[in-house]
Formats: structure tokens, sequence, C-alpha cells
């Protein structure tokens, strides 16, 4: 039980870092855009990336598949300029575009769960017997995922509301400004790239 609330702790901290910032991004600028009322979808849509990420941090974590690190630190800031401009593109959201999104935070989130791993594997060290500890850092990520979902969602609520600013106008706002702190680090991760 011990290791089970070390590990959760470390999952929540671990997304939940600034240092880490873009995984925050991520999160902010795939929820963002919904109300507080929206919930359900905000769900839904929170448990596509999250069982995104539980394949493959698992897949990864156990050492079944393999992947190029620098490529991944690449490939999570491209997740999060895509899902800024389909926010900037779309006006008015339709069943597809809900799907489509649900689509693409399943598929993001594969690809963030690999970044994720990294720093999990660096936690395990040579430990074979992982099933525990992965599962408490996954709920631990979850748990902190939610907690960032809830911060954005207020932040909405209350400019929405309360200062009455148009939804279309903060989901342009949020979007771009999410747009360009991820391209500039598109850019720099792009010259660290080793290919194998």
């Amino acid at each position: 039980m011990r290791d089970f609330s070390l590990y959760f702790e470390l999952g929540w901290q671990h997304i939940c870092d600034w240092q880490g910032y873009d995984h925050i991004l991520f999160v902010m600028v795939l929820c963002g855009t919904y109300l507080l009322s929206d919930w359900r979808k905000v769900l839904v849509l929170v448990t596509a990336f999250t069982i995104g990420h539980s394949i493959t941090l698992a897949l990864s974590a156990l050492n079944i598949i393999h992947v190029n690190t620098s490529l991944i630190e690449f490939l999570i800031p491209v997740t999060i300029v895509i899902t800024s401009l389909i926010n900037i593109i779309k006006k008015k959201r339709s069943n597809t575009t809900v799907r489509l999104s649900y689509i693409l935070a399943l598929f993001f989130g594969l690809i963030h769960g690999l970044g994720f791993s990294n720093y999990l594997k660096s936690l395990l060290g040579s430990n074979t017997n992982i099933t525990a500890q992965l599962l408490a850092f996954n709920v631990g990520l979850e748990f902190g995922q939610v907690l960032i979902v809830l911060c954005i969602l207020i932040v909405s609520f209350i400019l929405l509301n309360i200062a009455k600013i148009q939804r279309r106008e903060w989901t342009l706002f949020l979007s771009s400004a999410i747009f360009g702190i991820a391209l500039i680090m598109c850019i720099e991760r792009y010259a660290l790239i080793h290919f194998r």
C-alpha cells in the first residue's frame, strides 16, 4: 500500500509539475473550450486520452515497445499545435467534430504515454514486478489531469459567466496562446531529434 501511495503521488505530481508543462498545455487546450455544463463530454474526452496514454505507458514501461525519446519529445508539442489549430478553425461543435476530438484524444494519448514512460522507467530501475507501481502511477496521472481540467473549466466559467467574455473569443485566445508556445517548443525540439 505504501508503494501505491508513493507512485500515485509521483504520478499526479509529474503531470502537475510546471517543469513538464507540455502535458499541462495539452490538457488545457483539449478541455479549455468546453463549459462546466459539458462535463460529460469532457469526461469522455479525458477518458479517451487516459486510455491512450495508459496503453503506451504500460507497453513501454514493460519494455514491450521501445521509442526514440527525442522524437516523442518533439511529437508531444506537435499534438498541442494540432489540437490548438482544430480549436481555432472549427467555429461550432457538431457530432462529427466531437467524435473527431475523442479519436484524436485517444491517438494523442498514445504519444503522451510514451513521454510519461521515460520518467516512470527511470523511477522503476531494474524492478521486474511493476504492475502495482504502473497502476498507481497511472491513477496518479489521471488524478493530476482531473485537477488541471477542473482548474481550466473553473477559469472558463468565471471568464464566460462573470466577466462576460464571448465563448469564441476565449477559445481563440486560449488556443492561439497555447499554439504559439507549442510551436516554439516544436522548433526547439526538432533540432534535438536523434534519428537512429
